[in-house]
């Protein structure tokens, strides 16, 4: 068995969407609109972003430690991934060894946190 597809309520799906097609090679999936958008992986899973209100909410709000994560094969490309998104201009703290993985949380456009990071425990 495997995850078919998830859905995030994100406060700018095109922002969300374009944050992580740029950093996390997610591809675009269908004709995207302000409300929803939808991405595909390279397993094939799909990730929806809309927008609450579709679900007759008005905000997003997730607990405090939710977040999607995304592994890396190494430390060395969590390290560039970071370096990245510092050269664009954004607010990234350092990776460091948190929970046996090197890893860093950032916070994504649309309302959600991502987390990179590279697990010893996988190689």
């Amino acid at each position: 068995m495997k995850i078919n597809h998830l859905n995030l309520a994100v406060t700018d799906p095109v922002a969300a969407q374009q944050f992580l097609v740029k950093y996390f090679g997610l591809k675009p999936h269908g004709k995207p609109n302000a409300t929803m958008v939808f991405l595909t992986d390279d397993n094939g899973s799909l990730l929806s972003l809309m927008i609450p209100k579709l679900g007759g909410e008005t905000e997003v709000r997730y607990p405090a430690i939710f977040h999607v994560g995304f592994m890396q094969e190494s430390e060395e490309r969590v390290n560039e991934i970071n370096q990245w998104m510092k050269a664009d201009g954004l607010d990234v703290p350092a990776p460091a060894r948190q929970h046996g993985s090197w890893s860093f949380y950032i916070d994504a456009p649309g309302g959600f946190t991502i987390e990179v990071q590279h697990s010893r425990m996988l190689d």
